[in-house]
């Protein structure tokens, strides 16, 4: 019998706790499975030995794990280092020798599953007996390989929502202002090509995205001839649009990625600069990920499924892969579920290729398809005091 330890990784999405309940409720099923720990701050808690474990939180705070945003065991950006000989996998080697690991599983994003990777060649390099399995995380849907990736159709579900009531709040002026929404989406624009969803007047005028060049002139111009016909206008926006501009006030994590935001109000201070427009420059910001109450019903069953999958491929021995979630083709959504290999996953964004964003400036028909069953539904939530209920995890350390 060997222990399962499982990190969470990365930003956080709206049903990664969801995925940890899966993945607790699956390991008690296993009887080969001894101990069920989570690591806090991700590998970080590896590397320090500090671990929890998962058995002794009570059932009642498990099932909230459902409806609970964040990170319970907390995350992390740390970048383990290319050379398998670095001391930090000589502190993970002893932390898993010390509590019987031999089953890991990785939640997180592009990062992550790089990490996942990294530590899949070392248990190799090091001939310890301890199988590696990623489950992919991530609201800005660039994960190879996988039709989407889990905690991305609720996120996309709060944009859309959230956009839809600008929109209608911004029709209600004849002379109204410009609002420019600003989308998460570094280099991928999945979050924020959503927005083609919205029909008819709800329709944002203009949807910019980062796989697009962007050119200030003209986007100063487009934003003149848009206010001079409507006297108003409705913008949508990714973060990552234009990182000539807003990188100088952004910072940089571990693996080189700049942490941007803020590009709503720099083009909003443009705007005003240079045409005296009024502009309602608004920032989503974590609100995308951490919105528990528009977690889709698709979102949160799959969320546990791919949980289940992994522990039942990890226990079998299987390794240096993510579960990847497959649509069948045919009218009625269904998925199947799927390993891939590591290699061609870590560190490789899926970005949208020329037909969607085509598809995107035109009448949205694509991604209604591929989006709408992924968005539909909701789960049921448990309220106290009129406020959505969280899970509070005792967090009791394996010494």
């Amino acid at each position: 019998m060997k222990s399962l330890l499982y990190f969470q990784s990365g930003g956080p999405t709206p049903v990664i706790n969801t995925s940890l309940y899966g993945v607790i409720q699956e390991a008690k099923r296993h009887q080969e499975v001894d101990g069920i720990f989570g690591s806090l701050y991700g590998i970080e808690g590896v590397i320090n030995d500090h671990l929890i474990d998962l058995r002794q939180e009570d059932n009642e705070q498990v099932e909230l794990l459902k409806q609970t945003p964040g990170a319970i065991l907390g995350t992390t950006r740390y970048k383990l280092s290319d050379d398998l000989g670095h001391p930090d996998y000589y502190k993970i080697l002893i932390t898993l020798k010390k509590h019987n690991i031999g089953y890991l599983l990785v939640n997180g994003g592009n990062d992550s599953m790089d990490t996942c990777h990294k530590l899949s060649q070392f248990m190799k390099k090091a001939e310890y007996d301890c199988a590696v399995i990623g489950i992919p995380k991530t609201i800005d849907n660039d994960l190879n390989f996988t039709d989407h990736c889990l905690g991305y159709p609720s996120a996309a579900k709060y944009v859309i929502q959230s956009l839809q009531d600008i929109a209608i709040d911004n029709m209600c002026y004849n002379k109204g202002k410009i609002a420019i929404v600003e989308v998460m989406g570094r280099n991928a624009g999945w979050l924020t090509a959503s927005a083609a969803l919205l029909e008819g007047e709800l329709k944002a005028d203009r949807i910019y995205l980062p796989e697009e060049s962007f050119h200030l002139d003209k986007f100063i111009e487009d934003i003149k001839d848009l206010y001079t016909q409507k006297k108003k206008a409705f913008i949508v926006i990714s973060e990552g649009v234009a990182p000539f501009l807003s990188s100088a006030f952004a910072t940089i994590d571990s693996f080189n990625h700049a942490q941007l935001g803020g590009i709503a109000n720099i083009l909003g201070d443009h705007i005003k600069e240079k045409l005296g427009f009024p502009v309602r420059a608004i920032e989503f910001s974590l609100m995308q990920r951490a919105a528990a109450t528009f977690i889709s019903k698709a979102d949160h069953a799959e969320a546990i499924k791919v949980s289940q999958v992994a522990v039942k491929a990890v226990v079998k021995g299987k390794t240096n892969a993510m579960v990847v979630i497959s649509r069948v083709p045919g009218p009625v959504y269904k998925v199947k579920y799927q390993l891939k290999n590591l290699r061609n996953i870590a560190n490789v964004e899926r970005k949208m290729n020329a037909e969607l964003l085509k598809d995107v400036h035109g009448d949205g028909h694509l991604m209604r398809e591929y989006l709408a069953p992924l968005i539909e539904g909701s789960v049921k939530f448990v309220y106290q005091n009129g406020i959505l209920a969280h899970s509070v995890f005792k967090k009791i350390e394996v010494l």
